[in-house]
C-alpha cells in the first residue's frame, strides 16, 4: 500500500461501541425530537397560507392608520385626567404605607427597638409628603399649571404640565426641589405632559 492509502484507513476494530440505556434514550429522544420538529413544519406550512392571512387586512385604509380591535375608539386622556390619577395613586400607596405602620405600631409582640424604627419610618413619610406638597405648591407659583411631585428618600421625579419645558425652566424646577429636600442631581427626573 501506498502512504495515501495509509491515511484515509480507518480501523474499526479500535473502536468498541457499548450501547446501554443511556445510549438508547437519548437516541430515541433524539428521533422524538427530529419527528416533531418535522410535524410542526409540515402543519403550519399548511395553515398558514397567504391569502388566508391577508383577507383579514383591511387594504382600504391610509398606511399608519390606527385599527380598533373590536372597533370602537378608545378613551383619550387628558393632562388634568392625568394629574388627578396620579395625586389618587400617590394618596392611595401613602395611606397604604401609613395604615401599615400604624399597624405595626399597634401589635402585641414589637420590641422598643422595632417601635422605634416604626416611629421613625412614620416621621420619614410624613416629611416627604409635607416636602413634596411644598414643592409642588412653589412649582404652581413659579407659572406652571399644574405638577406632581414624588420622592422616596434617594430619587426625585417631578411631572409638570407644560407644552415645551425650556432648559431655564428646568432647572428653575431643579432649584425649587434642591431647595427644599436633599438629593443626589443623577436622582432628579423632569417630565413634562402637554
Amino acid at each position: 500500500m501506498t502512504s495515501a492509502n495509509k491515511k484515509f484507513k480507518i480501523d474499526f476494530s479500535k473502536f468498541h461501541f457499548k450501547f446501554g440505556k443511556k445510549q438508547i434514550i437519548l437516541t430515541c429522544l433524539t428521533l422524538l425530537l427530529g419527528i416533531a420538529v418535522f410535524a410542526n413544519y409540515e402543519l403550519s406550512k399548511q395553515s398558514l397560507k397567504p391569502t388566508e392571512v391577508m383577507e383579514g387586512i383591511d387594504m382600504d385604509g391610509e398606511y399608519g392608520e390606527l385599527q380598533y380591535v373590536n372597533g370602537t375608539e378608545l378613551e383619550t386622556y387628558t393632562s388634568e385626567d392625568y394629574f388627578a390619577q396620579a395625586r389618587l395613586n400617590k394618596l392611595t400607596s401613602r395611606d397604604e404605607a401609613v395604615e401599615t405602620l400604624k399597624m405595626m405600631l399597634e401589635g402585641q409582640d414589637i420590641t422598643s427597638e422595632e417601635a422605634a424604627t416604626y416611629t421613625q419610618d412614620a416621621v420619614v413619610i410624613s416629611s416627604l409628603i409635607e416636602s413634596e406638597t411644598v414643592i409642588e405648591d412653589l412649582i404652581k407659583a413659579s407659572g406652571f399649571e399644574d405638577c406632581v411631585v414624588y420622592l422616596d428618600g434617594d430619587n426625585a421625579s417631578i411631572v409638570v404640565k407644560s407644552d415645551g419645558l425650556t432648559a431655564a425652566q428646568a432647572a428653575q424646577i431643579k432649584d425649587i426641589l434642591l431647595s427644599e429636600v436633599d438629593v443626589a442631581n443623577e436622582n432628579i427626573r423632569i417630565f413634562e405632559v402637554k
